[in-house]
């Protein structure tokens, strides 16, 4: 009798629950990562500790999710508060990441089909993990510290250029590797680097009309950086996507938080003269959280307001990185149906 475990049907289950829990523990390592990389600290030396009284966290106080909900999201020796950060992080991990196992077909474990095909998928893969965890961990980055690294958004866009490279040249017949001169290599190279450069450019052309109308950067450079990853991972068409489903959240969290009454506005902020001087998106990871930069993004209008730590930040200034991250996500996962409609919404 052939063990149910080891049936096809059971490899789509298994493999997105797999993928699910590795999600949280990855995303749990990024909660370390998103906690310490803006305060200089190291992720690799010293035990996970209460950001508010130092407490030392022991193991059954850290897994993912479960440690969160049965403090009930508080240290337990401090009663702080632990943030919803943590919780929420470590969940969209998991849920992209078990999506992802899910969508893969069962059909590549036929053993007629090429060996070349599964590779080439589980390449595919491993970059959507990837690609995934680093729009969390840049969406949180920006929404919490205004800062989008050079370190994270440089890099992702290469690997995004190489890997999207490969899979492209991983064509043929059943998968066959084409090589030069049976595919045009030097064409598809070009094309993939005028898509991130025009999307890179985008932003730049934005922040340029910003600037010569308020005279005061509107958006910070980091956003561009971002916007040339995206279009490496997903080429330019979804990455104008993204940046048009961002826009929108964005100005939707604009308009929200101006409708708040203006009594909880004015406790949110703090005098301008208090403020430091505005400069773009630093690139370079501050040491304290004194020196993080305070960029000035475009949505809504920057006021003369400087940051408090929970309520004028986010009011005055919005962190279009993260509703970009949000966007490259939703066009990542479904950005290929939604052109289809609307392509076919004016009969193209």
């Amino acid at each position: 009798m052939q063990c149910p475990y080891t049936h096809l049907s059971m490899i789509r289950p298994l493999g997105t629950a797999f993928a699910a829990f590795l999600g949280l523990i990855f995303g749990s390592f990024l909660n370390v990562c998103l906690s310490r990389w803006p305060v200089g600290e190291s992720i690799s030396e010293g035990g996970s500790h209460c950001r508010h009284c130092d407490h030392e966290i022991p193991w059954y106080e850290n897994i993912p999710l479960l440690s969160f909900l049965s403090l009930g999201g508080r240290c337990r020796k401090c009663n702080h508060s632990i943030g919803l950060r943590y919780p929420l992080v470590e969940a969209s991990v998991a849920l992209l990441w078990g999506y992802s196992a899910w969508q893969i077909p069962l059909g590549l474990f036929d053993p007629q089909l090429p060996k070349i095909i599964l590779d080439n998928t589980m390449m595919v893969f491993a970059g959507k993990l990837l690609f995934y965890w680093l729009m969390v961990a840049l969406a949180f980055l920006d929404w919490e510290n205004l800062w989008l690294p050079d370190w994270l958004t440089l890099p992702g866009a290469a690997i995004g250029f190489a890997l999207t490279l490969l899979s492209t040249l991983l064509l043929g017949n059943w998968g066959a590797f084409v090589p030069p001169p049976y595919y045009d290599l030097t064409g598809l190279i070009a094309d993939t680097l005028l898509g991130i450069g025009g999307a890179a450019l985008l932003i730049l052309l934005i922040r340029w009309i910003y600037f010569l109308i308020r005279r005061r950067e509107g958006v910070g450079l980091g956003d561009a950086k971002l916007m040339a990853l995206l279009a490496a991972w997903m080429g330019l068409p979804l990455a104008l996507l993204s940046f048009g489903i961002g826009v929108i959240l964005a100005a939707i969290a604009g308009i929200v938080m101006l409708a708040r009454p203006r009594k909880r506005r004015q406790d949110a902020t703090i005098p301008a003269s208090a403020s430091p001087p505005e400069t773009a998106r630093a690139d370079a990871l501050p040491s304290t959280p004194a020196d993080a930069p305070i960029p000035a993004n475009a949505l809504p209008d920057p006021s003369a307001v400087a940051p408090s730590p929970d309520g004028a930040r986010k009011f005055a200034r919005l962190p279009l990185g993260t509703f970009l991250c949000i966007g490259g996500i939703v066009a990542h996962l479904w950005g290929q149906r939604i052109l289809a409609a609307y392509l076919q919404m004016f009969n193209y």
